[in-house]
């Protein structure tokens, strides 16, 4: 479903969410998340040039979030490298359809396109929420 650079963005940001006051490097992101440290490196600077990172140089320097992880969602850190294509054609292949001039299937069909969005609007922390959660859990043999 996501694309490798979206995958390891999404990790880098869950890493950066963990220690959400501190600014890390990006070999240690990339030591955390197991990605190339090159990739990783480039996944961070797009990561800040769409704002959802801030960066700095120097010794101190280093990556953090620019966004609260309370408010960050998937598909905002997703959106920086997946190209959303809106439904430009006909789903029955009639012709070009909208909801103005809908086909039979374009209103059932525009629907399961928002579901399949709507889990990608949690946020950074609750995915974290539900981490600490399972890492509380204790099976009882």
């Amino acid at each position: 479903m996501l694309s490798q650079t979206s995958d390891y963005a999404l990790r880098a940001v869950l890493v950066l969410a963990r220690e959400y006051d501190k600014a890390l490097r990006a070999e240690e992101i990339a030591g955390a998340t197991g990605a190339p440290p090159n990739y990783m490196s480039k996944t961070l600077n797009a990561l800040a040039k769409a704002g959802v990172l801030r960066s700095a140089r120097g010794p101190l320097g280093g990556f953090s979030l620019a966004i609260d992880p309370q408010v960050l969602t998937i598909a905002r850190v997703i959106d920086c490298f997946e190209t959303r294509k809106p439904q430009t054609r006909c789903i029955l292949g009639t012709g070009p359809c909208d909801a103005l001039k809908p086909c039979a299937a374009h209103f059932r069909w525009s629907a399961i396109n928002r579901a399949r969005r709507e889990p990608l609007d949690v946020s950074i922390a609750s995915l974290l929420e539900d981490q600490t959660k399972a890492a509380g859990l204790t099976l009882i043999a």
